[in-house]
């Protein structure tokens, strides 16, 4: 690729981050409140699941949740709230 191709290819995913970022840490926060409106305060890893959930990646939420002890109703609740 060009040298000039790659500066508005850069500036485009610079620009695109600056807008998902905001969202994504929202909906970290959601899936966070729902576990802690199910009495999971502490949820070891819970941030990392949280965002695993809000990239999309449900599977790897559900699973991280459930191997911190949530069960399997309250982990996928929490994820869908992540995405």
């Amino acid at each position: 690729m060009r040298p000039s191709a790659r500066v508005p290819s850069v500036l485009a995913a610079l620009a695109l981050a600056a807008f998902a970022a905001p969202a994504a840490s929202a909906s970290v926060q959601d899936c966070q409140q729902y576990l802690a409106s199910h009495g999971k305060q502490s949820v070891s890893g819970a941030a990392q699941a949280c965002y695993e959930g809000s990239i999309g990646n449900q599977t790897s939420c559900v699973a991280s949740l459930q191997q911190a002890g949530v069960s399997a109703n309250e982990a996928g609740g929490a994820c869908r709230a992540a995405r």
